[in-house]
């Protein structure tokens, strides 16, 4: 996916879940964070596809990520976060949630590692930058906003 489409979907689907706008902004800065560790594709043709080679491998990896989560969840559920700390702790919380969307969302249009590094699986559902990535992203992001704003009006 593009940045720009992990980023409208993760802060979606993070706002639609929560409710909180903050936590999506927060969900939405680690949208971008497993591409940014590969850094930039290089510009000439041998140095990209040797880069293309090793993309979506490690960093895209989602057992870096949900081991974090789990480690920052279970020291809050052992009382070994101050609660009046959580707040904050919710930065890194969804940073990390953003970036374990990205994973699952590139794992939509092509393949990412899963249990191990090494081994990638995929749906290949529409291929990046195309028609399919747009119509997909608009389509969940106004599903996403119509669940939140139907649950609000349901609960007030």
């Amino acid at each position: 996916m593009k940045w720009i489409n992990h980023m409208l979907v993760t802060g979606s689907i993070v706002y639609a879940v929560t409710a909180d706008p903050l936590l999506a902004v927060y969900s939405i800065a680690g949208s971008v964070i497993p591409d940014k560790l590969e850094g930039k594709p290089p510009k000439t043709k041998k140095a990209y596809w040797r880069w293309r080679q090793k993309h979506r491998t490690w960093t895209h990896w989602p057992v870096p990520y949900l081991s974090l989560i789990v480690l920052i969840l279970l020291l809050r559920r052992f009382g070994l976060i101050e609660p009046s700390l959580w707040p904050l702790v919710l930065i890194p919380l969804f940073i990390l949630t953003g970036a374990l969307l990205h994973i699952v969302e590139d794992a939509l249009c092509g393949k990412v590692p899963l249990i191990s590094h090494n081994k990638k699986i995929g749906l290949k559902i529409f291929t990046v930058d195309s028609f399919g990535e747009y119509f997909f992203s608009i389509s969940l992001i106004i599903i996403l906003l119509l669940y939140r704003g139907c649950s609000y009006i349901l609960n007030n």
